[in-house]
């Protein structure tokens, strides 16, 4: 079992910044790619990115291709993702996940661990 904990999450400014950060502790069975979702009041839950386990391949979702960057460091068993260019729409709970195997994926299915999500919120 992985356990997955979010932060970093909070309220800013329109074309602000926040860093979030997922630490992962447990029984990680490598290789453990690592994605974060978001979910809005009232919408489903969407992909937002995702890294795979040595960090040589990332893939984004269209609406924060060039503001977000993911990242991980797996001796601190971290993932980090850096928001820029915030907008009102990227309002949500910011979830961590994390999914075991080679192949990396942008499909909530495919991910077995979950975190609970930190709240970040736009202003306009």
């Amino acid at each position: 079992q992985v356990q997955l904990v979010e932060s970093g999450g909070g309220l800013v400014q329109a074309g602000g910044s926040l860093r979030l950060s997922c630490a992962a502790s447990g029984r990680i069975i490598v290789p453990y790619n690592m994605g974060w979702f978001r979910q809005a009041p009232g919408k489903e839950r969407e992909f937002v990115a995702a890294i795979s386990w040595t960090g040589s391949r990332t893939v984004y979702a269209d609406s924060v291709k060039g503001r977000f960057t993911i990242s991980r460091d797996n001796a601190k068993n971290t993932a980090v993702l850096q928001t820029t260019s915030l907008k009102p729409e990227d309002t949500a709970v910011y979830v961590c996940a994390g999914e075991r195997g080679i192949a990396l994926h942008t499909t909530l299915s495919t991910y077995e661990d979950w975190g609970r999500g930190t709240q970040v919120t736009v202003s306009s």
